[in-house]
């Protein structure tokens, strides 16, 4: 008899585990169905920085970097904003209208050369109608306000282009607003006189005011200036990685909510989980060590590899649970309608989770969803529904603005 005990518990858990995989497909399934009846809209994708640098035809299945149209097709991503980023390096010696400009161009330039895969869009509409096509779209965001080059007219510019949301600032204060990551510097002690003039000509044209990167004191100026939703385009929550101002506090998102706003997640692990951050930070510390003492610099592939190499080895990965979790915290908070994906695809380097690494896995982070309990509706309010909702309160204030 005593020999029959270890036998029962085996087929307990062999019972117990097939049950639980069974469920867990059943989930995965319906999340396939859904990825793809739901427009999903990524709030920040990284593409045009990568291809500026590293140049692939994104219209097949690429080896590198986290989007492409295949992969994209795979996981239901319809509408990634493409982040017309700006290094603060162009800021400070000039050239960042420049390259905007520049960026811009490629986005539109992939549109017209693959005409059958994607198409620009503007407006929630356009992003709808290119679904209905079958296509993918490509609405934009300038990441970095220094691309205006303090002058308001260049928003008229940029608007004319197809953006349709600036972050006020990147990795340090600019014209605009101080930054979160520049710890050198508080310039205007949040938002400067003339980034209340931005905000206030932003909230006329129609271009969302992205609150991602921005110091708290400038987040909570922007939120007595604006007239219309803002949105935090590709941040998480600072409830798990405490002390960390990158990510919101639980009392911005509160706010965020009150102004009508949506915060939308990125998957980075950093920004995830307070033991991928740490994590990343002594490797990368590491990396920059043995860069120095090999006279590599970190463009050379050389160099690229050896980095990948080394995250994939030692790095903490958050994963899709995570993910799913930094979602839970914003519903608790404040609600369903307030929150949404911003990924950081081609953003976050080596760091995205366990089965969140690339845009053929969006379905993975619905099965979370239904597995938790979210119903098919609300979850396509976290896909698309409540960043169309804001985007058209922005449209619909710059309407009544210019009256």
């Amino acid at each position: 008899m005593k020999n029959c005990i270890p036998l029962l518990v085996l087929l307990l858990i062999s019972i117990f585990f097939l049950t639980f995989c069974s469920q867990h497909s059943e989930y995965l399934n319906r999340a396939d169905e859904l990825a793809h009846e739901f427009i999903i809209v990524d709030g920040h994708v990284d593409l045009p920085y990568r291809l500026r640098n590293n140049w692939a035809d994104i219209s097949q299945r690429t080896d590198q970097g986290d989007f492409d149209y295949v992969r994209a097709r795979e996981g239901g991503l319809d509408a990634p904003f493409m982040s017309i980023y700006v290094p603060v390096e162009y800021q400070e010696k000039g050239g960042a209208k420049a390259l905007a400009d520049s960026l811009i161009d490629m986005v539109v330039g992939l549109t017209d050369e693959h005409p059958d895969k994607f198409a620009l869009a503007s407006s929630p509409s356009e992003v709808r109608s290119n679904f209905d096509k079958g296509l993918i779209s490509f609405p934009m965001g300038i990441e970095n306000g220094a691309a205006i080059e303090g002058d308001l007219a260049n928003l008229v510019h940029f608007y004319d282009r197809g953006i349709r949301y600036i972050t006020l600032a990147h990795a340090r204060d600019n014209r605009i607003s101080d930054s979160s990551y520049d710890t050198t510097a508080n310039t205007h002690e949040g938002l400067s006189a003339f980034g209340e003039k931005v905000v206030r000509e932003m909230n006329r044209l129609g271009i969302m005011v992205d609150v991602s990167h921005i110091t708290d004191s400038a987040f909570y100026d922007v939120m007595e200036v604006t007239e219309a939703p803002a949105i935090a385009s590709h941040s998480s929550c600072r409830h798990f990685t405490p002390g960390w101002e990158r990510n919101m506090s639980d009392e911005m998102i509160k706010r965020l909510a009150e102004n009508g706003g949506v915060i939308m997640i990125n998957f980075g692990s950093s920004f995830l989980d307070e033991s991928s951050r740490k994590s990343g930070d002594k490797l990368r510390d590491e990396i920059a060590e043995y860069f120095e003492e090999e006279n590599l610099d970190r463009s050379q592939p050389q160099a690229q590899v050896y980095a990948r190499e080394q995250f994939q080895q030692y790095y903490d990965y958050a994963t899709v649970s995570r993910a799913a979790d930094h979602i839970d915290h914003v519903v608790d908070l404040v609600g369903v309608e307030h929150v949404g994906l911003g990924s950081d695809f081609d953003g976050v380097g080596n760091t995205l989770p366990e089965g969140l690494k690339d845009a053929s896995m969006m379905p993975n982070l619905l099965a979370e969803l239904l597995e938790r309990g979210y119903t098919a509706e609300e979850i396509e309010k976290i896909c698309s529904g409540n960043i169309f909702r804001v985007w058209s309160q922005v449209d619909e204030t710059a309407g009544n603005l210019q009256e």
